[in-house]
């Protein structure tokens, strides 16, 4: 089914989920994977890679069969329940009781469960309501009284926690003080009495279970009241201490649970283990819960709850590493569940305090889509008969690969937006992004159409903010990374942010733009500020349509264009008259909006700098080369010819790494001419040398930008105008012989000219 496209594996009868949990989706008993001391499972991958879909299909397929619950860390309804009570309730408790009363009704092999431990420490920071009389502190632990015991099997209520029927007994304890003169809302009198109704009401071993539990918890020293006493003190306390108490209430939780399965009934009735799926833990709740655990289970405490949380980072996230930098991390274990089986695992450290949090965790890699399955996924959704011998739907195929990187919710978009697309004969990849997608309504509501750019950016940036990105961002969010999506380097991204947010109070810096997308999983690649490909083109697409004829996408380009000619020129002035040392004439850099027709005007910078970036980190060889580069990408091919086929004599080694640097660039909009000019099919002035050059540098953009195939055409073409280049007369003309050989063999099959961390992804889901 379309749920689980890329899970199979994992989901099946003898899959990872299966042996994790220990029972198979349909029923059958599966000998667990690790333990006693269990792994907390994080799935790793950025928007779109499928993990809250996958936590999805685990709970479909296995909550019938074990008691798994599936909980939304991100869901605001948790902090909404606790609003109107802020002392005695907390998003966290709320998230934990959810969880238990969901387990409360459980209906498969075993029956419901009870949290008897969980109960007691609710009830105590019930003493934190707002009125804090009896009555308000009576009415807010009877909130939890239904978590205290089982539900009735078969007319019985099973276990032997507490003695009788809780209903009433806070209540009439507390009642009694009514009449009394309490000093403050949080009275000796009150707390005093709703220990007597835990510890009275409990039967002996009860009592025994809740000295172990609340007698352990930090500063009671082995005596449960005053671990109780000392928790609702911390809840109230809030900060570092609140969370303290909340991290304890989890382990309440999993200790209720535990006791469920280990004791003589549970061991005889239950099978398989609990599990607890945590979506969106990347979130200040799901960081929370996965600390406590990872934590607990470090200092030493055992239980059998599966925990499997979802991560954005592809190190799990910052917190498990302890601050350390990243160049010092030890990456946790991990599962690729293209190799196989799953890993063994155990923790790496026995020095539980200083080990750090990531040893307690194994990462399960979202898989990306194989070839096989993208294509299986877009031949699903053909709507119509295909055109005779399948040409429209194996260029979709390619489209689709190439745009989604294999991401499987972009595939799921991208391919049912195609479905009864038609690509143009001489399409960009691009142009699949304005098919219209029809999304379902609301109930009641009729389908919605946007086009699928539109969908996409919405649920792969609008819906998946950074979780540390400032709310006074939040609006221009995707307007930031939209004229990011022309950036290479930080210093280049730096120079369109400090434009895009002049006149805003708060700033963002590259490198906190860099950190944000790297907390919201998305890759990085050392040519491209915007890492993912797919993402990227996404951007593009839009930058392009924000004003009329690409009016922003030039502007964005002449920005960084004129940004690098001044600092190509200072470099110049620095190291003296750099026209004459080189060789080369013209008359200074580019002014103005609109590129002038060129013959050479901007050759005398070609050879000023080959250092790049001062940042360390500059995507290009020099200052000249990233000036091209925009300048070529916003009209200016004619002035970047000439400064090519003015700065080739003489070293065509440099040269090539020049022209492959400048043709790593985005086309714009609208009709596209380069195969016709590549192929000297468009009239071009000069001598031969300059001509080639011209035919060259747009057979080499063809190849470099990566929305387009190539081919065999695009091969030849390569191959002749670099033999053509390597016959002519010039210094070092020659070795271009072999680069015609090395560029036509690549492009012939589909590789790129001028590698990266993204172009790689693309060679990997051919």
């Amino acid at each position: 089914m379309c749920e689980e496209l890329g899970f199979e594996r994992l989901l099946d009868e003898d899959g990872f989920f299966a042996r994790l949990l220990g029972r198979s989706p349909s029923g059958a008993g599966r000998d667990p994977l690790y333990g006693p001391d269990l792994p907390v499972v994080l799935l790793t991958g950025g928007p779109g890679m499928g993990k809250g879909r996958l936590l999805r299909a685990v709970r479909d397929r296995f909550a019938a069969k074990v008691p798994v619950i599936h909980l939304d860390c991100a869901a605001p309804v948790y902090a909404d329940r606790a609003d109107p009570e802020p002392g005695a309730r907390s998003a966290a408790t709320e998230a934990l009781v959810e969880v238990a009363r969901r387990l409360g009704t459980w209906q498969g092999t075993g029956g419901s469960f009870a949290f008897p431990r969980l109960f007691a420490g609710l009830a105590m920071i019930a003493t934190g309501v707002t009125e804090g009389t009896p009555e308000a502190v009576a009415t807010e632990a009877e909130r939890y009284e239904g978590l205290a015991q089982r539900q009735r099997l078969r007319g019985l209520v099973t276990g032997d926690f507490w003695r009788g029927v809780l209903h009433g007994a806070i209540r009439n304890l507390l009642m009694s003080l009514s009449g009394q003169m309490l000093d403050n809302v949080y009275s000796t009198a009150v707390s005093n009495a709703l220990l007597d109704a835990l510890f009275e009401r409990a039967a002996p071993r009860g009592r025994a279970e809740l000295e172990r539990v609340y007698g352990a918890y930090p500063g009671a020293a082995g005596q449960p009241r005053i671990g109780l006493r000392i928790l609702a003190a911390d809840f109230r306390a809030g900060g570092e201490a609140r969370e303290v108490a909340e991290s304890f209430l989890f382990r309440a939780l999993r200790e209720d649970l535990e006791a469920s399965y280990s004791s003589a009934s549970g061991w005889l009735r239950r099978v398989g283990r609990p599990g607890l799926l945590l979506d969106h833990a990347e979130s200040p709740l799901g960081e929370q819960l996965l600390r406590a655990v990872l934590t607990d289970r470090r200092a030493g405490q055992r239980d059998r709850v599966v925990i499997i949380g979802t991560a954005r980072r592809p190190d799990g996230g910052a917190f498990l590493h302890g601050g350390l930098p990243p160049q010092e991390v030890t990456p946790p274990a991990e599962y690729r569940p293209a190799d196989g089986a799953p890993p063994a695992w155990s923790r790496r450290s026995d020095a539980a305090d200083r080990a750090p949090l990531a040893d307690g965790v194994l990462l399960l890699r979202m898989p990306l889509l194989t070839g096989d399955q993208l294509r299986r996924e877009t031949v699903r959704r053909q709507q119509h008969a295909e055109p005779e011998g399948g040409t429209n739907r194996r260029r979709i195929d390619a489209a689709v690969a190439r745009l989604s990187g294999g991401r499987p919710h972009t595939v799921i978009r991208l391919a049912a937006a195609a479905a009864a697309f038609r690509m143009p004969a001489d399409a960009n990849d691009r142009d699949i992004l304005d098919a219209p997608l029809r999304l379902p309504g609301l109930p009641g509501d009729d389908a919605t159409e946007s086009p699928v750019a539109d969908v996409l950016l919405r649920e792969l940036v609008l819906d998946q903010l950074p979780v540390r990105l400032p709310t006074e961002h939040h609006a221009h969010w995707l307007d930031l990374l939209t004229h990011l999506s022309v950036a290479h380097d930080t210093e280049c991204a730096d120079v369109l942010l400090r434009h895009h947010q002049s006149g805003h109070v708060h700033h963002l810096t590259a490198h906190h733009v860099s950190q944000l997308l790297t907390d919201t999983g998305w890759p990085t690649c050392e040519r491209h500020f915007i890492g993912d490909f797919g993402l990227r083109q996404l951007l593009v697409h839009r930058l392009y349509g924000l004003r009329p004829d690409g009016a922003a996408w030039y502007a964005d380009h002449h920005l960084l264009r004129d940004h690098y000619a001044r600092r190509a020129a200072g470099e110049e002035g620095v190291q003296g008259d750099g026209a004459a040392r080189n060789g080369a004439s013209g008359d200074g850099p580019l002014r103005g909006d609109r590129p002038r027709g060129g013959d050479g005007s901007l050759s005398r910078a070609g050879s000023l700098s080959r250092a790049g970036s001062p940042n360390g980190d500059g995507a290009f060889r020099s200052l000249t080369a990233h000036q091209m580069n925009h300048h070529l990408v916003s009209g200016g091919a004619d002035d970047v010819v000439s400064h090519l086929a003015a700065t080739l004599p003489g070293r065509p080694g440099e040269w090539c790494a020049d022209l492959l640097e400048i043709a790593q660039a985005p086309y714009p909009g609208g009709a596209d001419a380069r195969r016709d000019r590549a192929q000297g099919l468009v009239t071009a002035d000069g001598p031969p040398l300059r001509r080639t050059v011209d035919q060259l540098l747009h057979a080499v953009w063809l190849c470099e930008e990566r929305t387009r195939p190539t081919g065999k055409e695009t091969a030849r073409t390569l191959a002749k105008l670099l033999d053509l280049l390597s016959i002519m007369d010039f210094e070092g003309a020659g070795r271009l012989s072999r680069t015609a050989t090395e560029w036509s063999g690549l492009a012939e099959n589909e590789q790129p000219l001028l590698r990266c961390t993204c172009t790689e992804q693309l060679r990997r889901r051919r």
